[in-house]
């Protein structure tokens, strides 16, 4: 028998032991009274890779704005040298239909897909263990609230108890009065 089961079967309905993973970690957070909140982001980034974190930097770079002008005026002064005859030269070293320029997109593209979509599993993963922890923080302050109500419900209890002794006195003290003026 596990020293929490008692509140597990309080709070839960079952046992310590038929509580999954994060039940039983927030059972012991209340049980224990500390704080279960914390910042999953610096704990998940203190554990990637130089690798994971390029795969972010270059899905980052890749779907900003930044991206997307430097891409548009590689773009356009590609074309630019390729469609006249600069410099007294008579061909250009991509002519048109620019081949040598569908080519390096294309690399660019094959380089770049599987590096973003590391970046996004990564960020999946991330939002994964965030979702686990807003859970486990949710089911700890819904089970404090609970033993609040709980606590309260006890106190007013334990005032109304009060309360009707201290109407039984006044009873009592009240006969004696009324019977103490009738004999007089």
């Amino acid at each position: 028998m596990h020293k929490h089961d008692d509140a597990a079967q309080k709070l839960f309905g079952k046992s310590y032991e038929q509580l999954d993973d994060s039940a039983q970690k927030v059972m012991h957070h209340v049980a224990a009274r500390t704080h279960i909140a914390r910042d999953t982001s610096k704990d998940y980034d203190k554990k990637t890779s130089r690798g994971q974190r390029a795969a972010d930097a270059v899905a980052a770079f890749g779907g900003s704005w930044t991206f997307i002008g430097l891409f548009g005026a590689t773009m356009f002064v590609w074309i630019l040298l390729n469609s006249f005859i600069l410099l007294g030269y008579d061909k250009t070293f991509d002519p048109y239909p620019y081949i040598l320029l569908n080519l390096v997109l294309s690399m660019l593209a094959a380089i770049q897909a599987p590096v973003i979509l590391m970046s996004q599993n990564r960020q999946a993963e991330k939002d994964r263990l965030n979702a686990k922890h807003d859970y486990e923080v949710n089911l700890k302050a819904e089970l404090e609230i609970m033993l609040l109500h709980e606590k309260m419900d006890a106190l007013r209890e334990q005032q109304w108890n009060t309360l009707l002794d201290i109407q039984k006195e006044q009873l009592v003290l009240l006969t004696r009065l009324s019977e103490s003026r009738r004999t007089d």
